[in-house]
């Protein structure tokens, strides 16, 4: 078949029938072009065919015959890739080509009949309605688009440096991630997983065939989708062909599916013994680290109490003597998948002893550690690079089934073997916020003070333990006496793994709810009652910023169809840090090249280190480039618990001056064509008053000090369908010194998105009677699209943190704690109807209304 490609004449056989995603990608090398879906719903594989957007992945290729195809490739030069540069549209990269390509041509369509005018939102929102990004970066591709179509990046910008480091590759479609990878003699790794709740393997027949095994010490398989084994071939179709010649013989076993039944502590046991439940997975970054007792299938209470024998008493006595000071309520919390638009992906490659890992992962040093450990070879011969990464949001740490799967199959044919996970697998099997049900009681006292509160919450993360969500109250509002109870129900279904703020976001659900029914209780203002409970003077910056926005004080609500609501919601979160983190500076060739072992999720720390070496030496950005994603590299903090700022930030510092001392001071970026070799390794100092606890818990550090969230949010509610329409949100942060602004507003941004989607959209479900997941694609588990984003305003409180080298910590995850809780507020403000049911669905709110 011949076509033209990027103006380039082109020719392919497509006997075989691919889609054209495959020609693209595998055939043709142009890997900007991602596949990510495999159903039409995201967006990501996006190509033009003479000039009209497609996605390749539902496109034959022989469609393409005789054909003019574009891809991001071809774009380079075009306004709108200079706008997403020069805009930040981006964060980790993975879904940009697909925004590209299809927001080219709303360009061209644009200039054509409106010239330079501004489009609006709306008509950008239509044009990319078709396009996901789980990052949430659609607030800056909204200012992308716009300031292309009015003529704002019509010039070329070479040389102007762009918010982002590696912007131009993410954009242009020239960065390679993990998925993109295809070396000389590459396998292609499938996983055979197991289609029963609970079973136990009797044997496993291949043949001739090769095949790794990947059962627990046990035999036995805990959910629908646990890997059994895993295959390898030259191409993906022949590697699912050989994976469908095992024959696995299974002992079905009764399985617990009902939540419920668990919950009670009854049920077919999903760990019958102390060593297979030591081996549970963990929902949380910490999953057993609070001691507690199992109950058959029920494992608690964990508890992080305070005086609870006072607290129980208060609310027994007031439930009898003042009623109306007392708030209870039962809430439940969906569960949310992660679904990062790059899957779980790994490339392994054993090379003369030495195993490099290309892999997809939050945790690059780490990820090589766990390695070492697992396949029993010494740390200095594990290589992991993660030189991109599409997005983990907490579901990419430590040694995942894709990467043992990988690293087993390369050993097994010394060749290179690349695993990624299809989406189905991913929704599965990849992770995800564990649903909740939680109960709680709160009183007030005479004065209208907080007096007692008691949390009892129950994680349904199915056969993951290590549920937190009490435990957060702890540390809000005050020291009343509170009763906080974790427990865990285990059914035989996926196990849930650490998302954006563990237990945070569903720990705000409730509490930011109930703290808001005794506002009206109490008759007193939402923020104004926020701000007597809450004794930390930081936030109270932040509540006076929220009650002075007009449309705090502005008339809402109505009797009509349409109806508009006003919520608030407060959070705060620990300030966590890797306190052995160390960068080492190299001047190589006249420029100053900073290493250190962290990756770049789309969080920025790329440019985040890159500027911090700059600003520390006085040297222009261009004199510094900045390499991760090497696991061979100084130690670097796993992106996770938002520590990566905090940890990185003072150690570039303290390289940076290490470095200015080695080479005499003065006037650096003349020295440096004379330095060529000079090399020091600089080390995070401590805080000027130490940390909270002497110790750290699996290389983490308690920093003093919370960070703390305040958010404001309008809706729109349609009571005739039940739909909601967040309109805007404002977001105040206190996190201390945002060291870079416009990275930091993308990333507060995309955390009001994902705090949208768990509100009101994303539910992923299971079949109670098999245990499988039904909610396995992306038209099924729906996640938030560009139309469905507000107006986003974000607000920074600097001050608080001056006891921190560098002045600031994360945000990543305060950042999405209050917005579910603070949806529910505006829901209620508007129609009087409390939401305890998350995601508010339509039929709920219509139940919920009586209409």
């Amino acid at each position: 078949m011949e076509f033209e490609v990027n103006g380039a004449p082109r020719a392919v056989d497509v006997d075989d029938d691919p889609a054209a995603v495959e020609v693209v990608r595998d055939r043709l090398g142009l890997t900007g072009t991602k596949l990510v879906c495999a159903g039409g719903v995201c967006g990501a594989c996006t190509i033009q065919v003479d000039g009209e957007p497609r996605v390749s992945c539902l496109t034959p290729a022989v469609v393409l015959a005789g054909r003019r195809v574009t891809t991001v490739e071809g774009l380079a030069g075009h306004p709108v890739t200079r706008a997403f540069a020069g805009e930040d549209a981006l964060q980790c990269g993975y879904c940009t080509p697909g925004f590209v390509v299809e927001a080219a041509a709303f360009f061209d369509r644009w200039r054509a009949g409106h010239g330079r005018t501004r489009p609006g939102r709306e008509e950008i929102a239509e044009a990319l309605s078709g396009h996901l990004c789980r990052c949430g970066a659609y607030e800056r591709i909204f200012s992308a688009v716009a300031a292309a179509c009015a003529g704002d990046y019509t010039a070329p910008t070479d040389g102007e440096p762009v918010p982002r480091t590696e912007a131009p590759e993410k954009i242009d479609g020239s960065a390679r991630y993990t998925t993109d990878l295809r070396p000389e003699g590459l396998l292609e790794g499938v996983i055979i997983r197991s289609p029963h709740a609970h079973a136990h393997v009797r044997s496993l027949e291949a043949g001739d065939l090769p095949l790794v095994p990947l059962l627990p010490p046990d035999g036995v398989v805990r959910y629908v989708g646990q890997p059994v084994a895993a295959v390898a071939a030259p191409d993906r179709a022949a590697a699912r062909a050989a994976a469908a010649r095992v024959a696995v013989d299974y002992e079905v076993l009764p399985a617990a599916l009902d939540v419920g039944q668990a919950r009670t502590g009854e049920g077919p046991l999903v760990y019958e013994d102390k060593a297979a439940r030591k081996r549970a997975p963990g929902a949380g970054e910490t999953p057993q680290l609070v001691p507690a007792r199992w109950r058959g299938n029920l494992r608690g209470p964990s508890a992080m109490s305070k005086r609870p024998a006072t607290a129980v008493r208060r609310i027994t006595e007031a439930r009898a003597r003042n009623p109306e000071r007392v708030v209870e309520g039962e809430f439940t919390t969906a569960a949310q998948t992660h679904t990062p638009l790059e899957p779980h992906a790994c490339l392994a490659h054993w090379i003369d002893g030495t195993l490099h890992l290309e892999v997809s992962t939050q945790s690059v040093k780490h990820t090589a550690e766990l390695a070492a450990e697992r396949f029993g070879v010494p740390a200095d011969r594990v290589v992991a690079r993660a030189v991109h990464v599409g997005g983990g949001f907490g579901c990419k740490m430590g040694l995942t089934s894709d990467v043992v799967a990988a690293v087993e199959l390369a050993r097994l044919h010394d060749a290179p073997v690349r695993v990624v996970l299809d989406r189905d697998e991913e929704l599965t099997d990849g992770g995800y916020r564990p649903g909740t049900r939680i109960r709680l009681a709160m009183v007030a006292d005479a004065a209208g003070d907080l007096s007692a509160l008691a949390i009892d919450a129950d994680s349904d993360g199915g056969v993951s333990v290590g549920g937190t969500v009490a435990a957060l109250a702890r540390f809000m509002y005050g020291k009343a006496p509170r009763r906080l109870r974790d427990f865990d129900t285990v059914t035989h279904r996926p196990p849930g793994a650490p998302f954006r703020g563990p237990g945070g976001p569903t720990m705000c659900w409730a509490l930011e709810q109930a703290v808001d029914e005794m506002a009206h209780r109490l008759g007193q203002d939402p923020i104004a009652l926020r701000r007597r409970w809450d004794g930390n003077h930081k936030r109270h910056a932040l509540y006076d910023w929220a009650a002075a926005l007009p449309v705090w004080s502005a008339t809402r609500g109505g009797t009509g169809r349409f109806r508009r609501g006003v919520g608030v919601a407060a959070a705060n979160w620990l300030y966590l840090l890797d306190p052995v983190t160390e960068v080492e500076l190299t001047v190589e060739d006249g420029v100053v090249v900073a290493r250190c072992a962290v990756q770049d999720m789309g969080t920025g720390s790329r440019t985040v280190l890159r500027r911090a070496v700059a600003e520390g030496l006085g040297l222009p950005e261009e004199r510094v480039r900045a390499d991760v994603g090497r696991s061979d590299a100084a130690h670097g903090p796993t992106s996770g618990g938002s520590r990566t700022t905090p940890s990185l930030v003072p150690a570039a510092a303290d390289a940076a001056a290490r470095l200015r001392d080695a080479l005499g001071g003065g006037d650096l970026a003349a020295k440096l064509g004379m330095a060529d070799g000079v090399r020091v390794t600089g080390r995070r100092p401590r805080d000027h008053r130490g940390f909270a606890v002497p110790f750290t818990l699996g290389g983490v550090a308690i920093g003093r000090g919370f960070t703390g969230s305040v958010q404001v949010a309008e809706v729109e509610v349609d009571t005739r369908l039940g739909r909601i329409r967040p309109l805007r949100v404002w977001s105040g942060i206190s996190a201390g010194r945002i060291h870079q602004d416009r990275l930091a507003r993308s990333q507060c941004e995309g955390a009001v998105v994902q705090g949208i989607g768990y509100a009101l959209y994303e539910e992923r479900r299971t079949d109670p009677a098999t245990g499988r997941v039904l909610t396995e694609n992306l038209e099924d588990y729906r996640i938030p699209g560009i139309g469905d984003t507000p107006e986003i305003t974000v607000h920074f409180h600097q001050e608080g943190f001056e006891h921190v080298p560098g002045g600031g910590v994360g945000l990543g995850e305060i950042a999405t704690l209050p917005t579910a809780a603070c949806l529910a507020n505006a829901v209620h403000d508007a129609t009087g109807w409390r939401p305890y049911d998350m995601p508010i669905r339509p039929d709920r709110l219509l139940e919920g209304l009586g209409t």
